[in-house]
């Protein structure tokens, strides 16, 4: 128990290292809880979870969570066990050990195939990021970004024409341990609007949030 809860802290910071928000659950009871409040992209699953089974979890996802990717972690690489897997409604399977740059490829790939995902590239007020290939320019000029202003200025296009509010900006930048209270979104939006340039192009409404303009 105390080695699996070594890799889920190992890989959660590494994922956030990468610019992913990450929460992170030690059982299956903790997930269960955890996907009835939040929203998920993508959920990556070991499938030998305790409290409740990672099977058992898979096919709850499945049936109740439909723009929920799932990539399943298992310590069997038997073609039958992935077939099981994905039987149960897995998206993805990967055996342990794995390498982590695969595992962050696979994540990423399951976000772009979710019903709700958009096009690969993002583009707005002549900006083109690339989620995949981790590049971003604006006007031609390649954009030198943080991991966290990338990921910020990901999630304001996404969101374009709409609004994001402080906190919609924690959840998806950040994580479930980000303070509400705290100005990082504010401080992170400066520093990512003085590398857009001018014009500026992302409006703050008091009250509501930002936007690419």
């Amino acid at each position: 128990m105390e080695d699996a809860r070594t890799l889920a802290d190992v890989v959660a910071e590494g994922l956030r290292d990468q610019g992913m928000a990450v929460d992170l659950a030690y059982d299956g009871l903790e997930a269960a809880a955890k996907l009835d409040v939040n929203a998920y992209d993508v959920v990556v699953l070991d499938r030998d979870l305790p409290g409740i089974h990672g099977d058992t979890l898979c096919q709850l996802i499945t049936e109740r969570h439909d723009r929920v990717m799932v990539l399943m972690l298992t310590a069997a690489d038997s073609p039958g066990d992935r077939v099981t897997g994905l039987t149960l409604g897995a998206d993805d399977y990967l055996a342990k050990p794995f390498h982590f740059p695969e595992l962050v490829l696979r994540i990423r790939a399951l976000a772009r195939r979710q019903p709700a995902a958009r096009a690969r590239t993002l583009r707005a007020a002549g900006i083109v990021l690339d989620p995949l290939r981790r590049t971003a320019t604006r006007d031609g000029q390649r954009l030198d970004l943080s991991v966290k202003e990338f990921a910020l200025l990901e999630a304001l296009l996404r969101a374009t024409p709409a609004f994001l509010s402080t906190e919609d900006l924690l959840e998806q930048v950040w994580d479930e341990h980000a303070d509400p209270l705290t100005n990082t979104v504010t401080v992170t939006i400066g520093r990512l609007r003085r590398k857009l340039g001018d014009p500026p192009i992302i409006t703050t409404t008091p009250g509501v949030g930002y936007r690419i303009a």
